[in-house]
């Protein structure tokens, strides 16, 4: 089944039963050492799946849930070590999204859910998306309209003293600094495996380049002139520009609709039969260090 979230579309399957979980890895193509987020419906649940919550963990839950953060935990007896990839820690969070929480609410467990797409492909922000990607290997699609925030849930380290980002997502860092009253840590190399690591995922099926802003027009038009069908993610001080490529996507000023419309450009350029993709990195600060994560992982390796 799929599930909408405020973030992306998620796979969902019963996170007790291994093998719901492992039809999940199956229709996603998902490796198996790659840990699932857990999703329940309230916060004070959280006890009834980890091991035990750190003051620290508290506290963000309390500040941030329903909402596009994820806790990693020790592992509580509940959770098979299939929905941990093997790992003793899980990754959990509280949707922020009316259909999520009431199948929650009346289901009463917890749901393993990944993003409903193709394993290392772009996140699904609407119905339509899952459907013309999964087709008849998901059973139902409930339909929730197309999500708020666009990229996925930050996944925060909470197992020890001092948290660490994982991956950053809908939720900044500045945001968990100020409830904290601390910096957080970066924790991109960390041996924790989570969701979004593999070196390229978020990937869209034209090959995805990362300039300068100010070399977007010049690059685009190299690749245009070689014979490549070409799309371009315009930079908004560029939003007068004439450009010269087969596609153009003017990037919104706000980083807000920029992580909401993300996945959606993505999708729409392979559409319009785009072989390549000229973007560039915004400011990485609020949710533009999500954006920059998800551009840099669609690129893939260098």
């Amino acid at each position: 089944m799929a599930v909408p979230t405020e973030t992306v579309y998620g796979l969902g399957a019963n996170a007790e039963d291994p093998a719901a979980v492992a039809r999940v890895f199956q229709v996603k193509g998902r490796p198996p050492t790659h840990p699932l987020i857990l999703h329940i419906g309230d916060a004070e649940h959280l006890g009834d799946w980890v091991a035990e919550v750190p003051a620290t963990a508290r506290l963000l839950a309390e500040r941030f849930w329903p909402g596009p953060l994820t806790l990693v935990l020790r592992r509580g007896h509940r959770v098979p070590l299939a929905a941990t990839g093997g790992l003793e820690t899980v990754a959990v969070r509280v949707p922020d999204h009316p259909v999520a929480l009431a199948l929650l609410s009346a289901f009463g467990g917890a749901v393993a859910a990944p993003s409903a797409n193709r394993f290392g492909s772009v996140s699904p922000t609407t119905a339509d998306h899952v459907r013309s990607e999964l087709g008849d290997a998901v059973d139902f699609v409930l339909d929730g309209g197309p999500c708020e925030v666009g990229v996925e849930s930050t996944i925060v380290d909470a197992t020890g003293e001092t948290p660490s980002i994982l991956r950053p997502g809908g939720v900044t860092r500045e945001d968990l600094e100020d409830v904290l009253g601390r910096p957080v840590a970066d924790g991109s190399g960390s041996r924790v495996r989570v969701p979004g690591q593999h070196p390229s995922h978020y990937a869209p099926r034209a090959k995805v380049v990362l300039v300068e802003p100010e070399l977007v027009l010049a690059e685009a038009r190299r690749a245009q002139e070689e014979g490549r069908r070409v799309g371009v993610f315009l930079p908004p001080a560029l939003a007068d520009t004439p450009v010269t490529a087969h596609a153009v996507v003017p990037v919104p000023a706000s980083t807000t609709a920029y992580a909401r419309g993300l996945y959606g450009y993505l999708r729409e350029l392979d559409l319009r039969g785009c072989d390549l993709i000229i973007a560039s990195l915004p400011a990485e600060r609020g949710l533009g260090l999500a954006i920059a994560n998800r551009l840099r992982r669609a690129a893939g390796p260098r």
